[in-house]
């Protein structure tokens, strides 16, 4: 972690973005479903914690860069965090170099998503943002992941390697067919094969990632992760994200607090849906109909969605990721154009 002082140096921004209310599960739910309030949640998450923390973080800021395009018909996302992270990747990097290795790739691939989503180009901080990922991977295919104890995103390497899969695959213009990407690809592809997923979840990554990288999964495999996602499905239409992650024999909570199998939340649902069709599961289908009227029926007040912390009852920041991926799903299931064009009439 650089010294307080750097980072101020690193990007600094005036601390007047609104606060977003505490992340609680005691939250009421919304009265009316509004992707427009998921917009702004994912809004008020981003901007807040960049312009207080100074850093870009998975869970929240990463996540909007990622997701927020898909909500963008209903409402226009806000320019300030993609600009700070493109002055992450044109200044800070170039001053004090970045953070960790996992920071290069996590910028690298939610850059390229949002590339994809929006112009459709390869912009050159993106372009620069990847190749200096690609010359970060280690010998054995994966990178030197963060190992903070806080699953799903920063674990294990094994998620590292899945995430910058999707950042090679999914960058426009070509991008993986450059030689580096394909060095890297195939690297990636020789770690994931001598290094099983840990988790269902480590599964579904992987699953995601198969859809666009070759040889990565094979397509019995993606029928079974399938099926053994959509088997945990809960009465109630959701996914619990601790029920994705049982099995990790490594990972225990640090308040020593039992995991909820049997509590639906938004990130496990929003994540199943969004990888299932992502796969070619149809929105049409019964299950994933379940989850959508699921996640329509548990949106909170703020209009994000709550998930409980896999790690411990305190800040439950993976609520922020799950709203990402919550939108994510409804709109990979038609609700943002949908939305679009109610709001058109």
């Amino acid at each position: 972690m650089l010294p307080s002082s750097l980072l101020l140096l690193a990007l600094a921004a005036p601390d007047d973005a609104p606060a977003p209310p505490p992340i609680s599960a005691k939250e009421p739910l919304a009265t009316e479903f509004s992707l427009a309030a998921a917009a702004r949640a994912l809004d008020t998450a981003a901007v807040h914690w960049q312009e207080t923390r100074k850093c870009g973080t998975c869970h929240t800021n990463f996540a909007h860069l990622m997701a927020r395009p898909a909500v963008a018909a209903v409402s226009p996302p806000p320019r300030e965090v993609r600009a700070f992270f493109e002055a992450m990747v044109s200044e800070r990097w170039e001053k004090l170099g970045p953070r960790w290795d996992a920071e290069v790739v996590v910028a690298a691939t939610t850059l390229a998503m949002n590339d994809r989503a929006t112009t459709g180009k390869l912009h050159p901080l993106t372009r620069k943002a990847l190749d200096r990922a690609l010359k970060l991977q280690r010998p054995n295919g994966s990178w030197d992941w963060l190992k903070c104890g806080w699953p799903p995103m920063e674990s294990d390497d094994h998620f590292g390697a899945t995430f910058a899969a999707l950042g090679i695959a999914l960058a426009p213009e070509g991008y993986s067919k450059t030689e580096a990407a394909r060095a890297s690809l195939d690297g990636i592809r020789r770690y994931l094969k001598a290094n099983p997923p840990p988790s269902l979840h480590h599964r579904a990554m992987a699953l995601w990632a198969s859809v666009h990288v070759e040889e990565i999964m094979a397509a019995d495999e993606r029928t079974r992760t399938l099926d053994d996602l959509f088997r945990l499905q809960l009465p109630e239409g959701g996914w619990a994200v601790a029920a994705l992650l049982d099995g990790w024999k490594e990972h225990r909570r640090q308040d020593e607090e039992p995991q909820d199998l049997k509590a639906p939340d938004g990130y496990a649902t929003g994540f199943v849906i969004f990888v299932a069709r992502e796969a070619g599961v149809a929105a049409s289908d019964p299950r994933i109909q379940r989850g959508i009227a699921w996640l329509k029926r548990n949106q909170r007040e703020s209009g994000r969605w709550f998930t409980r912390s896999p790690t411990k009852n305190s800040h439950h920041f993976l609520s922020n990721y799950g709203t990402a991926f919550a939108v994510m799903a409804l709109s990979a299931c038609g609700e943002a154009a949908a939305a679009a064009k109610r709001a058109e009439l």
